[in-house]
């Protein structure tokens, strides 16, 4: 992980015109995210979520070529792991990282509903899963949970 992080953003109070909640985290600066990931157009999505939050943010299509790159050194804050992919399924992948004592967070995105698979998830070393399509609030708890874990 990288020595020093900023995370930002800012929240609208709801029922308050244009009101932005004070932050104590104004820019990410130094924070990367790996988005695994088979399908094109979420990979597409979740790298625009992502890079409008300010995080240098890479794409591989399987859990297999994830494993791979924190094996040749590097290193991510974030990961957004698809569950249901060829060659390597995410819950897999994220039990090798685990199993490497990789401590990135990694958040499992699936299609499926998240209540009933979360438990299993959660034990294959998942930080957390949430439903497609990833939506902008869903990156800004990413970003909280994120804050606390690097700064």
């Amino acid at each position: 992980m990288p020595s020093s992080a900023t995370i930002s953003h800012k929240k609208k109070v709801v029922g308050m015109p244009e009101k932005v909640v004070a932050n104590p985290f104004e820019e990410v600066r130094n924070v990367s995210a790996l988005v695994v990931d088979d399908d094109p157009v979420t990979q597409k999505i979740h790298r625009i979520f992502l890079n409008r939050h300010g995080l240098e943010t890479q794409v591989v299509d399987n859990g297999e070529k994830a494993v791979d790159l924190f094996m040749s050194g590097k290193t991510y804050d974030l990961v957004l792991m698809d569950l249901e992919m060829p060659v390597m399924d995410g819950q897999k992948a994220t039990e090798k990282l685990r199993a490497m004592g990789v401590k990135s967070m990694i958040v499992g995105v699936t299609s499926c509903t998240v209540e009933e698979e979360k438990a299993a998830f959660v034990a294959a070393g998942l930080d957390d899963c949430v439903k497609k399509p990833l939506t902008s609030g869903a990156v800004i708890d990413m970003l909280d949970e994120l804050a606390k874990r690097v700064l």
